[in-house]
């Protein structure tokens, strides 16, 4: 039973009783606690006390004096954000030198650098941040000639940046990094012709490409073709040349030249496929032709009929 009482106790001090007691000593303005990038601004009867940016845990009369016990009921404290913040602001209307409607498209960052200023000079810092980065970007770069407005994003962000910088810290809003994300065409007739321009230029590059891949074939083939015709007429000027030596050499001996003649001369008749009738030595030629002629059957008369 005394372990559970203990225990009851334990957990109602620890769980209820103490945050109970942390929370009236917040509110009697006994500490603060201020966390990481973020800052507290006390103000009483329309004066700034102190401005706490420092986190962890801050004993209040330390920094404010008697007026701490009663800033929390007659004044108030504003906790301010100091963690870095974007925005991106699209397709900002802006013309180039030559007349073309175009859009930039802008990303920045931002901070607060002074809380007092932020709080009390300007109702909307934000806003007029986002709306001088926007005016900044249509004085800064209107009129730029088209072809360095699309490559070059660099340098039109350092004059965007350092046209709002000065103007945006007296606010107690700093501009951080600015970049141009996005260059392109309002107008969508535009867009239409110059997606027609590239097309045909596509067609026309690619048609170039091809008649220039015939003109190499055809080069390539007809140089090949002048080497061969070239070969040829020099193997056909050394053939009679090869041809007269080698019947020279064969000449030289009259059995092989002989025998030489003699198989061409067949191989010539072989191959003209003319009928041949061979005879044999030593015959009568009429005889030989009989002979050779085909065999025709005679068939005896029929005998005449009987006489009745």
């Amino acid at each position: 039973m005394t372990f559970l009482i203990s225990a009851a106790l334990t957990f109602i001090g620890c769980f209820i009783a103490l945050p109970i007691l942390f929370g009236i000593a917040r509110i009697l303005g006994l500490y603060a606690i201020v966390h990481e990038r973020q800052c507290n601004v006390y103000v009483l009867f329309g004066k700034v006390l102190a401005t706490i940016d420092e986190p962890g845990l801050h004993i209040l009369p330390f920094k404010l004096g008697p007026a701490a016990f009663i800033v929390n009921w007659l004044g108030k404290c504003h906790i301010l954000d100091m963690r870095l913040d974007q925005e991106y602001l699209r397709s900002q209307p802006v013309n180039s030198e030559e007349g073309a409607p175009m859009g930039i498209g802008l990303w920045h960052e931002m901070f607060i650098s002074d809380p007092v200023a932020y709080l009390f000079k300007n109702s909307d810092p934000r806003g007029s941040l986002s709306a001088n980065v926007s005016n900044s970007a249509v004085r800064c770069l209107s009129n730029m000639p088209l072809a360095l407005m699309m490559v070059n994003r660099h340098a039109m962000s350092d004059n965007v940046r350092n046209e709002v910088s000065p103007k945006s810290h007296e606010w107690g809003y700093k501009l951080g990094s600015i970049y141009i994300r996005k260059v392109h065409f309002r107008d969508i007739g535009m867009i239409r012709q110059i997606e027609s321009k590239v097309v045909n230029r596509l067609r026309q590059v690619t048609s170039a490409i091809k008649q220039d891949g015939a003109n190499q074939v055809s080069i390539i083939t007809s140089t090949a073709e002048r080497q061969a015709a070239v070969e040829f007429a020099k193997a056909a000027a050394i053939r009679p040349q090869i041809v007269g030596e080698a019947l020279q050499q064969i000449s030289e001996d009259n059995d092989v030249a002989e025998a030489m003649f003699e198989i061409l001369e067949t191989q010539k008749v072989i191959g003209s496929g003319a009928r041949l009738t061979v005879l044999p030595r030593g015959g009568e030629l009429l005889a030989q032709l009989i002979a050779g002629q085909p065999e025709t059957t005679h068939r005896p008369p029929s005998a005449p009929p009987p006489l009745t």
